[in-house]
């Protein structure tokens, strides 16, 4: 069965730090760029950030540059998001998707089930 599951989310305070887990089952991760998704409660869904296939190059929204850091490790067909000095901003169910072409291009094939970060003192 083709899946992507996330892992890794919970309550920090802010300052805090989580990092996410995106593992793939069923196909490789290899072969595909892999983007984070947030939505917030009443917000659109927006971008956080992508990493392609091709090279392992990183992209980030403006709100987390500085901020996060996406990985890959294709042994364990997993791609992280490390979350560091989170803010309370940062709450949202995160998303990762994973897409069949080198670069961050959608439409993505896959998604994962979401994963809840809560950034609250």
């Amino acid at each position: 069965q083709v899946q992507l599951v996330e892992s890794g989310g919970g309550l920090v305070q802010p300052g805090g730090s989580l990092r996410l887990s995106c593992a793939a089952s069923g196909f490789t991760l290899d072969y595909y760029a892999v983007g984070w998704f947030r939505q917030a409660p009443g917000k659109e869904r927006e971008g956080v950030s992508c990493i392609t296939s091709s090279d392992g190059s990183t992209y980030y929204a403006d709100s987390v540059k500085g901020r996060f850091t996406t990985s890959r490790d294709n042994a364990k067909n997993t791609v992280y998001l490390q979350m560091n000095s989170l803010k309370p901003e940062d709450t949202a169910v995160y998303y990762c998707a994973a897409v069949s072409v080198a670069g961050c291009v959608p439409p993505y094939d896959y998604w994962g089930q979401g994963t809840q970060v809560t950034v609250s003192s």
